[in-house]
């Protein structure tokens, strides 16, 4: 049975960018695979953040991954920094990356351009590596990825292929994969830039009140010609709202244009409207149901073991093969 992994940063609100391009898909993929869906706390360290926001993002992810129809029972669900493993196996992997690989990373190219210098952590800088550990702890072969995340599932397999080459087959490599529909969500406000978590006008976040969602849709950027195609480069509002109506009806980019076909934008944005709201209304009442219960805190509970247990054989594989002393 192939292995599943994916991880979301609890550094701010989630989207329906991110629900469209994680969420949504994890249902169906656990019933191929056996997953491990984890939340990236580790990871949110890596610039500033209140503790008490880190806290509530984190339960929130959870909620949202049970509130998304992920079973518990079938899947691995856990805090990455409930599983020691992560670390240890970055600390070691770091001596297997080289200053310029990883100073070529994007993610890192974006925050040199707005941080100065002096105000770049390591853990910036070195963020590829913890991911790099993520994956290649668990065997996996798949990971479902957004398409600027591409980059460093490819970062990981050059890692895997030399560590491979040097101590013998130790690691599995693994294959991103990016959904065909809805595969990068863009702001409602600028259809030229991603839905990011920190746009409250172009963003749809999870829990927004469906009065609210409506809104930003109807708000939405368009353009003047009254015409229903997807073309990115000239019509980039259109295109958005087209590929948000096509991932949560199912359906591909060419049968939503053939839908609204002669329709005019306000009646278009009123229907995209109503499959958003249609989605995401059940999934926030179950999402608050799951909240109150606590019924997460035993789902990162049992999930934490199962990882564990995971990643300590495979921590331990590599600590042999290295020459570190087991005892």
């Amino acid at each position: 049975m192939a292995r599943i992994l994916t991880g979301v940063k609890p550094t701010g609100t989630l989207t329906l960018g991110n629900y469209i391009g994680v969420l949504k898909n994890l249902k169906s993929l656990q019933n191929e695979g056996e997953m491990f869906i984890f939340i990236a706390d580790l990871h949110a360290l890596t610039l500033p953040i209140e503790p008490s926001i880190l806290t509530k993002n984190s339960i929130d992810i959870a909620c949202f991954y049970l509130a998304a129809g992920l079973d518990p029972k079938k899947n691995t669900i856990f805090l990455q920094s409930s599983v020691s493993e992560h670390a240890e196996l970055a600390i070691i992997l770091q001596n297997y990356l080289y200053m310029g690989e990883l100073s070529r990373m994007t993610q890192y190219k974006d925050q040199s351009i707005k941080l100065n210098q002096n105000a770049i952590g390591l853990g910036i800088f070195a963020y590829p590596v913890l991911m790099a550990s993520d994956i290649l702890l668990y065997d996996v072969d798949t990971i479902p990825v957004g398409e600027d995340q591409v980059q460093h599932v490819e970062l990981t397999r050059d890692l895997a292929n030399r560590f491979n080459k040097r101590y013998g087959d130790t690691f599995t490599l693994p294959q991103p994969l990016v959904n065909k529909v809805g595969k990068r969500i863009m702001s409602l406000s600028d259809p030229t830039k991603k839905m990011s978590k920190s746009d409250s006008k172009g963003d749809i976040y999870l829990l927004d009140d469906e009065k609210t969602i409506r809104k930003k849709i109807m708000s939405a950027v368009t353009d003047l010609d009254n015409t229903i195609k997807y073309d990115v480069n000239k019509k980039p509002g259109i295109s958005n709202l087209l590929t948000i109506y096509a991932a949560l009806s199912d359906c591909s980019i060419e049968e939503a244009e053939k839908h609204f076909s002669g329709c005019g934008y306000g009646d278009f944005k009123k229907e995209v409207a109503e499959v958003v709201v249609k989605e995401l209304v059940p999934f926030q009442e179950r999402y608050q149901e799951i909240l109150s219960s606590g019924a997460y805190k035993e789902a990162l509970e049992e999930g934490a073991k199962k990882a564990k247990a995971v990643a300590s054989k495979t921590l331990l594989r590599v600590k042999e093969k290295i020459g570190l002393v087991t005892l």
